[in-house]
């Protein structure tokens, strides 16, 4: 894991994935956070901090994470970061108006996820929204889904069950990055058939900057993509992204 999170540190600024990752999250947090004075915000999970930049405009954004190494590269650029378990929240029940999870949900073992929703309930205010971003569809498991230790990744049903059954009421869900399904599936498909013996091997390619024009074209493709996410849901792609709502009023 410390590996993952080195990695992640170098690929964040400027890897087209996480370009397109930071496009599709910013109107939701834009919607969770409006007519809301001095939101607070917490990512949980928050590896080494860069998606607090990311949460850091719309309000006072916290962050933990369960390893050691995350906390350390988001102190050093000044973020406010505990190490913790997601299912034991370090904070005060209703505290906050965003709770934020990103890739983190599909490596929790499944006493774990239902724990992490339950305790995301608990540190939001009533009225407050959640935004949980993880991995799609099991067909696109290969050399970075066992690199990062995934448990499992999602259907949009499996998702929605475990938000609804967290008392959520849920406003979107939508697959996202489906402009890199073409490109994905096939390179996904060939690390699973190629795995000696059947085990697919963790790999860091896909974590890697790709050369400058590949990378400067895969993010015009994925900004493209976030230009039609306003307006419209993914009917596939290699991530989901869920905006829920927690009842009650927050006024």
């Amino acid at each position: 894991m410390n590996r993952l999170l080195e990695l992640t540190y170098r690929a964040e600024q400027s890897h087209f994935w996480f370009r397109g990752f930071r496009q599709y999250m910013s109107p939701a947090i834009a919607r969770a956070t409006a007519g809301v004075t001095a939101p607070r915000i917490l990512d949980c999970g928050c590896g080494t901090g860069s998606n607090l930049d990311m949460l850091r405009p719309y309000g006072r954004a916290v962050g933990f994470d369960l390893t050691s190494i995350g906390p350390a590269f988001a102190r050093e650029h000044g973020h406010q970061v505990a190490q913790a378990s997601i299912a034991q929240i370090p904070f005060v029940t209703a505290a906050f108006d965003l709770v934020t999870s990103f890739d983190v949900f599909q490596c929790l073992p499944d006493a774990v996820e239902r724990d992490a929703i339950a305790e995301m309930s608990r540190v939001l205010k009533p009225g407050g929204w959640l935004l949980l971003h993880v991995a799609a569809l099991a067909m696109l498991h290969g050399r970075h889904s066992v690199l990062s230790a995934e448990v499992r990744r999602y259907t949009p049903s499996r998702l929605r069950a475990i938000v609804e059954r967290g008392g959520f009421r849920i406003e979107r869900l939508t697959f996202d990055h489906a402009s890199l399904l073409p490109i994905m599936l096939p390179v996904r498909l060939w690390h699973r058939w190629s795995a000696a013996n059947g085990e697919v091997a963790a790999g860091e390619g896909e974590i890697t900057v790709p050369a400058a024009p590949i990378n400067a074209a895969l993010t015009a493709l994925v900004s493209l993509e976030a230009l039609a996410l306003r307006a419209v849901n993914m009917p596939v792609g290699g991530s989901l992204m869920c905006l829920a709502r927690k009842p009650g009023s927050s006024g």
